[in-house]
């Protein structure tokens, strides 16, 4: 079983046992958070599809850890100006265990 859910404006395939990086959620390590805007769930001979989101599904996980995703770097520059200015961006992430879907 695997269901499609919507968080930090990202869409995530997930199933149960999965850990994912998700946008970071304000919460702290070892706490439980349930997804409600499910779009899909998909079993072992059905399929229910949202309009937007499926009714009465949702998706349990559990957080394991807060982390930084990878260094971005992000240079301007105008020719002939003298212009240069690099600047650098971390995103904050947050690792998720799916613990339970249920429909």
């Amino acid at each position: 079983m695997y269901a499609i859910i919507k968080t930090g404006a990202k869409q995530h395939k997930v199933s149960e046992g999965d850990v994912l990086l998700v946008e970071k959620i304000a919460d702290e390590k070892g706490s439980e958070v349930v997804f409600e805007e499910v779009l899909m769930v998909a079993g072992a001979d059905t399929v229910k599809i949202g309009k937007p989101f499926v009714e009465g599904a949702k998706v349990v996980g559990e957080i394991v850890d807060q982390t930084l995703g990878p260094k971005i770097v992000v240079g301007k520059m105008k020719r002939r100006k003298g212009y240069r200015k690099k600047t650098g961006h971390r995103q904050q992430l947050t690792s998720m265990k799916i613990t339970k879907i249920s429909v």
